[in-house]
């Protein structure tokens, strides 16, 4: 096909996030642009209990409300071989050996988009578009 879209890599989608609005607004945009969410989970153990073949990327948060650290869920995640997008307002350092990249809140929708493209170009070996000023991809 001359102009037809790509076909994805990242199809399905892990999100991790503890702001019930962020979550719910994320799953809505994501499953109407055609991506399939595995689950929507706010804590450390849900996310590592639904990590599996099945997730082709995580969205996580890095601070959640629970006390819990993405950087766990991270760790889970590159055990298995998912890749994993940190969400987050404050960045600790020490993230970028455990995420592919990191969109810094507050996002937009077309951001949060563009990052999981860009990441599904860099993952696929193609060249990555258009990067959003609110992502950071590691690892480049």
């Amino acid at each position: 096909m001359l102009f037809g879209k790509r076909a994805r890599t990242l199809k399905r989608i892990l999100i991790v996030e503890d702001e019930p609005l962020v979550a719910f607004d994320n799953e809505h945009f994501l499953r109407d642009a055609g991506y399939e969410i595995v689950a929507t989970v706010d804590s450390v153990p849900d996310a590592v209990h639904a990590i599996d073949d099945d997730v082709h990327l995580i969205l996580a948060d890095v601070n959640l409300s629970d006390g819990g650290r993405g950087q766990d869920v991270a760790r889970a995640a590159k055990e298995k071989g998912v890749p994993l997008i940190f969400v987050t307002g404050g960045c600790p350092d020490g993230l970028k050996g455990s995420a592919v990249g990191l969109l810094a809140k507050p996002y937009s929708q077309r951001d949060l988009l563009a990052a999981i493209e860009t990441v599904d170009a860099k993952l696929s070996g193609r060249v990555c578009k258009r990067i959003p000023k609110s992502f950071t991809l590691f690892g480049e």
